[in-house]
């Protein structure tokens, strides 16, 4: 089988493979194909228990705006540098 990519795609493949992250360019398209795979069958019911605890969370109030998480995420980074 011949495929035909785009030239970026084509380039960046041949940089993951230069670099170690695949034996080969027909590893790596396996391993594109076989996640596509995955992802067409996988019905997402991992994530219920995810949802039905977020959306718990929401009926009980607990909520916080985006900038006030980012803001916390950005305090606690800080808090974790070496200094």
């Amino acid at each position: 089988m011949n495929i035909k990519l785009p030239s970026e795609q084509q380039k960046w493949l041949e940089e993951q493979v230069a670099a170690g992250h695949f034996t080969s360019l027909d590893e790596a398209m396996a391993l594109a194909v076989a996640d596509l795979m995955a992802a067409e069958t996988d019905d997402l019911a991992w994530a219920k228990p995810y949802v039905d605890k977020a959306r718990a969370s929401l009926a009980r109030g607990d909520v916080m705006s985006g900038e006030d998480y980012l803001e916390g995420l950005d305090r606690k980074a800080k808090s974790l540098r070496p200094r």
